[in-house]
């Protein structure tokens, strides 16, 4: 009887699969309009092959539903599979970054032997992580299904749709938005590893030939099913974004998800709602498998201790998140009235000031706020967007994680937001 209930399980998580798949390649490779269709041409063999990787990662996912190897294993043994697999990537990733500052270094005369010894390395390093990898994603993915059920997700014993992530190269993502207003009106998805110099060239292409502004954006992880999750050694991060995927695979399945892209409100809805909670589960889940992990409290005042008078705030302190809040207010209100040119003016002259600073944003336009303002959880590219701190009123209002989700997710317009917090 438990053989027969274990193969039904494994067949109608295939059948899981197959569903979502459907329903998120059709989400992700759709493009609305003859806009995204010119743009899908132009992007020609550089589109990346959704369905191709798909299809393997499928099968390395359902390899791991029918192992039941992590089951056996002890508490500790499994979380050390994980801190193992890490501690790889991040050996390889490093590797990675020394082979390419060998190519890339103009007094390096012979670039292949310099790095033979270091291309040996990495290939050990992989070879281990090839072995690793996906047992320490099949721990991770139970990891954050465990406080997804805690949280009241599971039905039957079963979180659904089922957690499943694989940690990849991940495409770059071309945003394309007017030049006289700033929304998401068309993408593409790039093939990974394009230079610097081949985006910006892409990106002149789109906004030479179609006259809008472009920008490829690097992804922290993507949708489909299995979700993709940026190549990092960061396992709070991972932890987060795995949360934060499988939040919108879920919404796939809801009204919310399923409008994904019939507003620029109810995209900000979505990548909002995905964010917050993939930000609660993930710290969940560190505090849990990997305490060790958790960033160190802000301290607590003293409330005996003698009161200083408040310093003056230095007005030379730089901080990201307010500059480019004040730097999107600014360009809204010059859109707003047509002044296109001194807008994009306006812009990169801002963008010199953020890498002055140290902070390497590469371009900032229009197509820029597009792409990062619909994640508003805080101060930032959303500027003055009021959808972003709705979602974030919803929340707060909420009674747990479960209750925000199960009410926004059946909301189909910015609208039925407002009216539920009024």
């Amino acid at each position: 009887m438990r053989r027969f209930i274990r193969t039904f399980e494994i067949l109608f998580r295939r059948a899981l699969f197959l569903l979502l798949v459907c329903t998120l390649l059709t989400r992700d490779l759709t493009l609305a309009n003859d806009l995204g269709t010119q743009v899908t041409v132009r992007v020609g063999t550089l589109q990346f092959d959704f369905i191709g990787w798909t299809l393997n990662a499928l099968g390395l996912k359902v390899a791991q539903s029918t192992s039941t190897e992590q089951n056996y294993m002890p508490t500790d043994e499994r979380r050390q599979i994980v801190l193992d697999y890490f501690e790889l990537l991040d050996q390889g990733l490093k590797l990675d970054r020394e082979i390419n500052d060998i190519f890339t270094d103009p007094n390096q005369t012979d670039p292949e032997s310099a790095s033979h010894d270091l291309k040996t390395q990495l290939a050990q390093v992989r070879a281990r992580m090839d072995e690793l990898g996906p047992l320490a994603e099949a721990v991770l993915q139970e990891q954050i299904a465990a406080m997804l059920a805690d949280e009241g997700f599971a039905v039957g014993g079963q979180v659904i749709p089922p957690v499943s992530f694989h940690i990849t190269a991940l495409p770059g993502f071309l945003v394309i938005s007017p030049r006289d207003r700033i929304e998401l009106q068309a993408y593409a998805n790039i093939e990974p590893g394009l230079t610097a110099a081949e985006e910006t060239a892409l990106e002149d292409k789109m906004e030479k030939e179609l006259n809008v502004s472009a920008l490829v954006a690097p992804l922290g992880g993507l949708g489909t099913y299995p979700t993709m999750i940026y190549e990092t050694a960061n396992l709070n991060y991972v932890a987060e974004v795995g949360a934060h995927e499988w939040v919108h695979n879920y919404l796939t399945l809801r009204p919310l998800g399923v409008n994904y892209e019939s507003s620029p409100e109810l995209r900000t809805m979505n990548e909002t709602t995905a964010t917050i909670v993939g930000r609660e589960i993930g710290q969940k889940v560190i505090e849990r498998y990997y305490p060790e992990r958790v960033p160190p409290p802000t301290p607590t005042p003293d409330p005996n201790a003698i009161l200083t008078p408040t310093p003056t705030p230095d007005p030379n302190t730089f901080d990201f998140n307010t500059e480019m809040h004040d730097t999107r207010v600014k360009v809204d209100e010059l859109l707003a009235v047509g002044r296109i040119g001194e807008a994009e003016a306006y812009m990169e002259a801002r963008r010199r000031v953020f890498v002055e600073h140290g902070y390497q944003v590469r371009k900032l336009n229009q197509a820029y706020f597009a792409f990062y303002g619909a994640y508003n959880v805080g101060p930032g590219a959303g500027g003055q967007d009021p959808v972003g701190p709705a979602v974030r009123q919803l929340r707060d209002r909420s009674p747990s994680v479960k209750a925000f989700l199960d009410q926004i997710s059946w909301m189909t317009s910015f609208e039925a937001l407002q009216a539920a917090l009024r």
